[in-house]
């Protein structure tokens, strides 16, 4: 049987991101990011395919990423702030963890699934940041969609694609609360 963890779920329930431009340094260790990736990995895994995989960016890779954002935005036609918005994130980053789904041809388990697997590591990675004490953001942006942003800028194959990009650092200020859904209007019942 399972048993109650009234503080976990007390987090669950008023869990919040912290924007990225509000973390500042220090960012985890790698010693102390290991536990949050090993948290983030017991995401479900349906056929245990592990179709995912980090990439840990350090702040010394920012600028060329950053630099790397405003070069394929001004490729793609993006306008100025479009360029400056996206390549904040790396502008202003200390560290982020780059969450890779990993397409694995499988009979079983259907793309989609793997698709959520990622998507749920992201999560699972931002909750255990965030449940550590650190300030935490899940971001992506027009390039983490860039094949030749993901190719130049994180060596990604054909197969891979970013899921999201996991911004850790220090907590710089707790932002207000924002509005949550209305979970009786977004909730339905099916007795029969």
């Amino acid at each position: 049987m399972t048993l109650k963890n009234p503080a976990a779920f007390e987090f669950l329930q008023s869990r919040r991101s912290r924007p990225a431009k509000t973390l500042m340094a220090p960012a985890p260790t790698r010693d102390e990011l290991i536990p949050l990736l090993t948290a983030a990995a017991r995401s479900p895994d349906h056929g245990k395919l592990e179709p995912w995989r980090f990439i840990v960016i350090e702040k010394g890779a920012m600028p060329r990423l950053a630099d790397l954002t405003e070069e394929r935005g001004v490729a793609l036609g993006k306008g100025p702030e479009d360029i400056a918005k996206a390549r904040s994130q790396f502008d202003m980053g200390h560290l982020a963890v780059a969450v890779i789904e990993v397409q694995k041809p499988s009979p079983k388990i259907p793309e989609i699934e793997q698709t959520y697997s990622a998507g749920a590591v992201c999560l699972a990675l931002l909750n255990a940041a965030l449940a550590a004490g650190w300030g935490a953001n899940w971001l992506s942006g027009w390039q983490s969609h860039d094949r030749e942003f993901c190719e130049r800028g994180l060596g990604l194959a054909d197969n891979e694609r970013i899921a999201g990009l996991i911004h850790i650092a220090t907590e710089g200020a707790t932002p207000p609360e924002r509005p949550r859904p209305d979970v009786a209007a977004i909730t339905e019942w099916v007795t029969e």
